[in-house]
């Protein structure tokens, strides 16, 4: 039987939330089968919590290669993947993806998407730009759904420029350049618990936003592990994936906004306790940036800058020694905010 801190444990060990990677941005990335990336910013500091001696540069050339491309993917949503994950994974996404788009049932989804890849092929638009031209096409349908059903349906990447973080906040997108190189199913499944495991059926659908799962992974009792957690829950997992039990000691670490750690699974209480849910998941579907202690969600925080003093506002849930998060905290601060004079914390009252 695995203990809710055996599950943690196990799950950070993975994340390179133990102990930082050393090696590329990439090895992250693929590591943690992509990083949700609703804004610019956050998987760059999701990069950086996880990764020794991060460069900055170093994720900004890999975007601009291609070798690491911002797209939609899981549960319908933007995610920094690698390119060959792009092009494994993106094809096994697509009944989920057009499940989604159609919300909107006054669509004609083949001819919109054959009119978007004609209208992409001219060069990268933003969806300002790319829905006005559709709904020329289209009169009838309200250019939201036009829009919402390119980024479904379509196979898109957005445009990296020379941003601090690598994208202005309206991005343009293009056709990605990459060959779909579908893998099965059961792959997803594995990177998946090499990520995040053990694990139940469930949280592979919530991670990933499939359904029908479950003859999937049962179908591969031959090669996982079956365990069971606290409740008599089945958990499945890889064979030689780490679990070093929940008497390992757990650093302080700052995930950003929406970080996958905390979206990874229907249950999330190996991460964030049920009773401060409501206070990570907004009503507008915003997840904030939280800080661990001893591997659980303690607190959310948030970077306030000034023209020259940077700092670092912590909100948390349970009584806090700001003491015992300066060392990590100043380290956050002097990487994202580097041309400041001066990087402090500040203990902040919940909202």
């Amino acid at each position: 039987m695995l203990t809710l801190r055996d599950l943690n444990r196990a799950t950070l060990a993975r994340q390179y939330l133990l102990e930082r990677h050393r090696g590329e941005p990439a090895d992250v990335v693929r590591r943690v089968a992509g990083l949700q990336a609703q804004e610019p910013r956050p998987p760059y500091l999701g990069v950086w919590t996880r990764l020794a001696d991060f460069v900055r540069d170093d994720l900004h050339a890999a975007l601009h290669a291609r070798t690491i491309v911002r797209a939609t993917m899981y549960r319908g949503t933007l995610h920094l993947v690698t390119a060959a994950d792009f092009a494994a994974f993106r094809p096994l996404l697509r009944p989920m993806l057009a499940a989604a788009a159609r919300r909107f049932d006054d669509v004609d989804f083949p001819a919109v998407v054959a009119a978007a890849d004609r209208l992409l092929a001219a060069g990268p638009r933003t969806f300002n730009e790319l829905r006005p031209l559709l709904q020329k096409e289209f009169p009838d349908a309200y250019d939201r759904a036009l829009g919402y059903a390119v980024r479904m349906l379509t196979p898109l990447i957005m445009v990296p420029t020379g941003d601090r973080w690598s994208y202005p906040r309206e991005s343009a997108f293009a056709p990605p350049g990459v060959e779909p190189d579908p893998a099965g199913m059961e792959t997803l499944v594995e990177r998946y618990l090499a990520a995040f495991g053990p694990a139940t059926v469930a949280d592979v659908q919530t991670w990933s936003g499939l359904g029908g799962l479950k003859g999937v992974v049962h179908g591969m009792r031959d090669r996982l592990v079956t365990l069971a957690d606290e409740r008599g829950r089945e958990l499945f997992d890889l064979p030689d994936a780490p679990r070093p039990g929940g008497d390992v000691p757990a650093p302080v670490r700052f995930l950003p906004d929406f970080d996958t750690l905390v979206l990874g699974h229907a249950d999330r209480t190996r991460v964030l306790a049920e009773e401060f849910k409501g206070r990570v998941a907004t009503k507008n579907l915003r997840i904030k940036a939280v800080y661990l202690i001893d591997g659980f969600a303690a607190g959310t925080w948030q970077i306030k800058r000034t023209t020259k003093q940077a700092k670092l506002l912590i909100t948390p849930f349970i009584t806090t020694n700001l003491d015992l998060l300066e060392e990590e905290g100043l380290k956050l601060l002097s990487w994202a905010e580097p041309d400041a004079s001066s990087s402090t914390l500040e203990l902040t009252d919940p909202v």
